[in-house]
């Protein structure tokens, strides 16, 4: 029986490795735990901690490819983080001229939830614990 512990890291590729490392490591506030340049392959890779448990992998590739479409294409939909204090981590993010959709709240749970995106529109959802 395979036995699947836990998510590991989640692999992030970036357009612009400047902007996607401001806006990881300032704006959403996650730790730095590595940053390497592999120049065989010309490519940042930047490991984030997450909430002291999640890593994610952030890396730069000379040009890739643009993301197919928002949020339906085939593949990963999207990644939710969770927060105690949704209306304080919307001031937060807003405070950095970045858009927030508005907080709609889930049908299953009735916990609240928003979206926004990262430098590249990739779907980043804030949902309340």
């Amino acid at each position: 029986m395979l036995k699947l512990n836990k998510i590991h890291h989640i692999a992030i590729i970036c357009s612009d490795y400047q902007k996607s490392k401001h806006f990881y490591s300032e704006i959403l506030d996650f730790k730095i735990l590595l940053e390497a340049y592999r120049e065989e392959r010309q490519s940042y890779k930047l490991d984030l901690e997450v909430g002291n448990q999640y890593q994610i992998e952030l890396f730069s590739f000379p040009e890739p490819p643009a993301r197919p479409s928002r949020p339906e294409a085939a593949g990963l939909r999207h990644l939710a983080f969770e927060v105690d204090d949704i209306d304080e981590a919307i001031s937060h993010i807003k405070a950095f001229g970045i858009v927030i959709e508005p907080v709609r709240i889930d049908e299953f749970t009735g916990k609240r939830f928003t979206f926004f995106a990262d430098p590249d529109g990739l779907p980043l959802e804030l949902y309340e614990k």
